[in-house]
């Protein structure tokens, strides 16, 4: 079965290309969506500088990263590119990301500005129109004193989405990240904690799962510990999920370990199904890019 990681970046977390390499093939992955991440040095938690190659240039990720890598194996790298949408330039630059360099995903859009600003949804119509599907980070701020500057949220809330889900038709989104995945259940949580415990199940449905059903242009990025905490929850209602959305669930990892195809494959769903996961739903996103 093909497989597609759809999130993923050059330099991360210690791993150069030819580390990258050897773990996409120990664990059979043919392609990786290969993302960019542009916003301000003040805007990220200093951590973030044990993941990325060095001090930020042109942001945590430079797309120049994902553009080497390409370079060097076009056949197994599939590039995204995200400026700032808060550059005047930002949608001149992803047209000639798109044009020059032949990138096909509008990701990883990761600032700290609303979603919905004209800005913002300036460039994600660009994308639209181009054929590139964009991936949208979400997180809220749980820091309740003024003590440390070095707080994080992106981009606005779950309802943010809706309102760029609505403004945006054309466009396709991948929801990722704590601030998507934590509304899978309706059960208040979004409010306390990014990260559920494994062993809060599902209540009722979430927020996603509405936005799912009225929004034909979400799909659901499942990278990370946020997307697979989510699908760990209570898996009776993953089964579920997974089957009535899946053609809106894109495999993904953000990082080099196996949690998310261990998971997925201790399921029972039926092959059809995951390979529509694993491949063919990523597939179908970039076709017209």
């Amino acid at each position: 079965m093909k497989i597609i990681d759809g999130h993923n970046h050059p330099d991360w977390w210690g791993h150069d290309l030819k580390k990258f390499l050897a773990n996409m093939d120990q664990y059979g992955i043919s392609q990786t969506w290969l993302l960019s991440w542009h916003c301000g040095a003040g805007e990220y938690l200093p951590h973030y500088n044990k993941g990325i190659y060095a001090p930020p240039l042109n942001g945590p990720i430079p797309f120049e990263r994902c553009i080497a890598y390409h370079d060097r194996e076009p056949d197994r790298f599939i590039l995204g590119c995200a400026p700032d949408p808060r550059d005047p330039q930002a949608c001149r630059r992803l047209i000639a990301a798109h044009d020059i360099y032949g990138a096909k995903i509008c990701g990883e859009v990761k600032c700290r500005t609303m979603y919905d600003s004209p800005d913002c949804l300036r460039m994600f119509r660009t994308a639209g129109t181009l054929g590139m599907p964009v991936t949208l980070h979400f997180d809220y701020d749980y820091q309740k004193t003024v003590d440390d500057p070095w707080t994080e949220w992106w981009g606005g809330t779950i309802h943010t989405l809706e309102r760029v889900l609505a403004a945006c038709p054309e466009t396709n989104f991948l929801g990722h990240a704590p601030g998507f995945w934590i509304h899978i259940s309706d059960d208040g949580l979004w409010e306390k904690t990014a990260y559920p415990p494994k062993t809060a199940p599902v209540k009722g449905e979430g927020e996603i799962v509405r936005l799912l059903r009225k929004y034909p242009n979400l799909y659901c990025d499942i990278s990370a510990g946020s997307g697979c905490k989510a699908l760990q929850r209570d898996l009776d209602f993953t089964r579920r999920f997974l089957t009535e959305f899946q053609d809106r669930i894109v495999y993904a990892r953000d990082y080099f370990d196996n949690q998310h195809q261990e998971l997925l494959n201790s399921l029972g769903l039926p092959e059809e199904i995951l390979s529509k996961i694993y491949a063919g739903n990523a597939e179908r996103l970039i076709r017209n890019a």
